[in-house]
């Protein structure tokens, strides 16, 4: 077997555990919470801007309307993707991240806009970092978080393999897990 004797897998396995414990527990309690409801709370507040000429609802028109505003408050930009939502006739631009939500959209007067400023709780910040809206370092972060999981699960299904004595029970709990899941997949 080399370099898979089960001292090494322990050892790996110990290691990756400790390493990722902080990332998995982040993950676990806002996925959880977030099941039922629970995600977070925002500050918002409400600023009227206004314009030289109209909006036209063009996402870089919007995207440098924003970081203007938000550059004279002291604010960072969001940390995630700018987009443009439409509703009928009507637009508005929504830039989420990890520390606040942005939303910008014209109002009846057509030189004035309404922006949104939605800063995230403690709590909120973690469930939009699990939602993967934060930066790139964080997406990296988590990505590396997932495969080192996968890892975990891989090495201990390998360490339970390996026992003669836990071979069988391994099996039917390997078997008993791909059953429900596919149950509660084909039931929601």
């Amino acid at each position: 077997m080399g370099i898979f004797t089960r001292s090494t897998l322990m050892k790996a396995h110990s290691l990756l555990a400790a390493f990722i414990l902080p990332a998995a527990i982040m993950f676990f309690v806002t996925g959880a919470l977030y099941t039922w409801g629970i995600k977070g709370d925002y500050d918002t507040t409400t600023h009227e801007i206004n314009l030289d000429s109209p909006v036209k609802g063009e996402l870089s028109e919007l995207v440098t309307l924003a970081t203007n505003e938000l550059k004279k408050r002291n604010i960072e930009t969001p940390s995630g993707q700018a987009k443009i939502k439409t509703i009928g006739d009507a637009f508005k631009l929504e830039w989420t991240g990890s520390k606040a939500d942005i939303i910008i959209e014209p109002t009846p007067d057509p030189l004035i806009a309404k922006l949104q400023i939605k800063e995230t709780s403690l709590h909120r910040q973690f469930v939009q970092l699990h939602k993967a809206k934060g930066g790139n370092p964080f997406k990296v972060y988590a990505a590396i978080f997932a495969i080192a999981l996968l890892l975990l699960l891989i090495s201990g299904f390998t360490m339970a393999w390996q026992t003669p004595k836990l071979r069988k029970l391994t099996l039917v709990s390997a078997s008993l897990g791909l059953a429900v899941f596919v149950v509660f997949v084909a039931s929601s």
